[in-house]
């Protein structure tokens, strides 16, 4: 996934009210949009590095969007948009080795009323859900985690992935690890212990769960290696 156009440097100053921060270009401060509603922890300390990306749609309120921020030396894509777009790309390009040359790839597509997957890929007669969690919190020098903060929903669509083998599906739920020079990828379980359960539940059911660092640069990102997953 290539950027439409070069990234703007500049300093964080902070972030408020979820979708806004504060950034210094050169000698002005802008607002830029923040495309990241989770906590973001371990992110946003005051004078990190960021990357933003001028919009030119004039119906835009903010002209800028947050896509990367550096932290304690490594760039973390920041943009919870970008991670659909970005397994997409993945799977097309066949970079996933284990969801390779599919025949149909179908985005946002519901499982049920309440539960819309990310995606849903056919190759033969298997049919397959995908669940995609963007990943931007690392604690360690190489383990990236995942949550972040307590997240019921993510509970609820891990269980939902183990209702749609029950009825012939294939699942895979893809941790998609949006920060640099990461090997290893855990849960977070002493932030939410019952994502933790829900996620060891899960894999005793047979969803399938795979982790994949991004390749991150100012001109793009793109999924360029399978990590490991750690259990304890």
């Amino acid at each position: 996934m290539e950027f439409t156009k070069s990234l703007i440097k500049g300093k964080l100053i902070k972030r408020y009210k979820r979708f806004f921060v504060d950034i210094k270009l050169n000698k002005e401060i802008v607002t830029a949009h923040c495309p990241n509603t989770g906590s973001m922890k371990g992110l946003l300390d005051e004078g990190n590095e960021v990357f933003l990306l001028k919009h030119d749609d004039p119906k835009r309120k903010l002209k800028y969007g947050l896509e990367i921020i550096k932290t304690r030396k490594n760039l973390v894509g920041v943009n919870t948009h970008m991670a659909n777009k970005i397994v997409n790309h993945g799977l097309i390009n066949n970079l996933i080795k284990e969801l390779e040359d599919n025949d149909i790839i179908s985005p946002e597509v519901f499982f049920n009323k309440e539960t819309r997957f990310d995606f849903l890929i056919e190759k033969g007669k298997q049919k397959s859900f995908i669940e995609v969690k963007n990943v931007t919190l690392f604690r360690e020098d190489k383990t990236a985690e995942f949550p972040d903060a307590i997240t019921s929903r993510g509970s609820k669509h891990l269980l939902t992935l183990i209702d749609a083998i029950k009825k012939g599906y294939k699942s895979y739920l893809i941790f998609l690890v949006q920060i640099q020079k990461m090997e290893y990828f855990k849960i977070a379980k002493d932030i939410d212990a019952e994502y933790y359960k829900n996620y060891l539940i899960a894999k005793k059911a047979g969803v399938n769960f795979l982790a994949y660092r991004c390749n991150i640069s100012t001109k793009k990102i793109y999924i360029d290696k399978k990590i490991k997953i750690l259990d304890e």
